[in-house]
């Protein structure tokens, strides 16, 4: 992160309290019935000056980690920057998504039938991502929160 540092990259830090909601398998046909539990938010103003300066200057705005951009995405304002935000979320992002703050993402390959693929999929198109998993399968990459990291783009 230094090097990113001195190469003129900024980071803007949030928080999401994850709860199981992030990990407890959808079990519905509708997604719009999946109910996901409520996790705490807490994104300063520092934070949100840095993205929002970010995306006025047309830099790339990189969120790293599905839960990452569930507490960004949950802080939209109207005008499409973020704003401060304490509280709780129950956030389900699933396709079709339009996002509004990130342009790039860094996440890990997840497991099927849970929120953070359908996550994925929303933001990098399920065909490109059904594409990188078909490569991950045949490679043996590691799944999961450990496993092996993607960057979407």
């Amino acid at each position: 992160m230094k090097r990113m540092e001195l190469k003129g990259m900024n980071f803007a830090e949030v928080t999401l309290h994850v709860g199981l909601g992030s990990f407890r398998p959808v079990e519905v046909e509708d997604l719009t019935k999946h109910k996901m539990d409520s996790e705490q938010v807490i994104i300063s103003r520092e934070a949100c000056n840095i993205v929002n300066l970010a995306k006025d200057t047309k830099k790339r705005v990189c969120c790293v980690g599905t839960t990452t951009m569930r507490a960004i995405e949950s802080s939209v304002s109207t005008e499409n920057h973020m704003k401060p935000y304490n509280g709780w979320t129950n956030k389900f992002i699933f396709p079709p998504y339009d996002f509004s703050i990130a342009d790039s993402m860094i996440t890990n390959f997840h497991m099927p039938e849970s929120t953070l693929l359908m996550q994925v999929a929303a933001f990098g198109g399920y065909d490109h991502v059904w594409n990188a998993y078909k490569v991950a399968m045949k490679d043996k990459y590691r799944f999961f929160s450990y496993g092996d990291a993607m960057l979407i783009i």
